[in-house]
């Protein structure tokens, strides 16, 4: 049975989540000491952790980088806080995904099942590591590792899928359908400027193995892989 850590400090809503959840068959682990976060994660070891961002003490960008700095498990932000930046910093903490509240407990659900069927689902039981290659970048997917040259950068497990499939459709430009579509199972929850954020973050994670201006935006349609960098293949 798989395990959903509840983190949200409402008690009359970590309830509802708990008992929602629990309707249709996973187990839930509800966080009561917010001093103790991370050790309840690591005791618990959840498939999936819903986190709040306003805590006490310690806001959930803070556990959620302490959670990142030893798993890569699902973890979906609900708060209340709706502004752009709140969603950005929640993504650069690693992230999978963000839900505003108020919310309807159906787009809960729709969003753990997908984050879970990604992550856990038949396709991801591959023993073989893929690898993906194009002009000497190389990507690793289930590494979550990109190189050129020798040198590395970490990927988020989105902007893994996203270079991926750039890489795979070179040249041709890649739909912003086609990408939300690979991103996200339900794009009828997902917020447009979303795709552009995790876009943003894939820039940057080029830059750090020293591609400038990586990722080309097609105005209106969606976005194409530019190689711009030499190999030394």
């Amino acid at each position: 049975m798989q395990r959903i850590m509840i983190c949200e400090d409402d008690p009359k809503l970590s309830a509802i989540l708990k008992s929602n959840i629990e309707k249709y068959g996973y187990n839930t682990g509800v966080v009561l000491d917010f001093d103790s976060v991370f050790d309840f994660f690591q005791s618990y070891d959840p498939h999936l952790v819903l986190m709040d961002v306003n805590l006490p003490k310690y806001d959930g960008f803070y556990w959620c980088r302490q959670i990142r700095s030893v798993s890569m498990c699902q973890i979906l932000f609900i708060s209340a806080r709706a502004g752009e930046m709140d969603q950005v910093m929640a993504l650069e903490c690693g992230a999978d995904d963000y839900i505003t509240k108020p919310f309807h407990l159906e787009v809960v659900m729709a969003k753990i099942r997908s984050q879970l069927r990604r992550a856990y689902g038949e396709y991801a039981q591959n023993t073989e590591e893929r690898i993906v290659k194009l002009a000497g970048l190389i990507v690793y997917p289930e590494r979550l590792e990109l190189e050129l040259n020798g040198s590395r950068a970490q990927l988020t497990k989105k902007e893994a899928v996203l270079l991926e499939t750039l890489m795979q459709q070179f040249p041709r430009v890649v739909n912003r359908e086609v990408l939300l579509d690979k991103l996200w199972d339900d794009q009828a929850f997902v917020d447009e400027n979303t795709l552009n954020v995790n876009i943003t973050r894939l820039r940057k994670k080029l830059q750090e193995v020293g591609i400038d201006n990586g990722v080309e935006t097609a105005r209106g349609t969606g976005y194409r892989l530019q190689i711009v960098w030499d190999s030394r293949d």
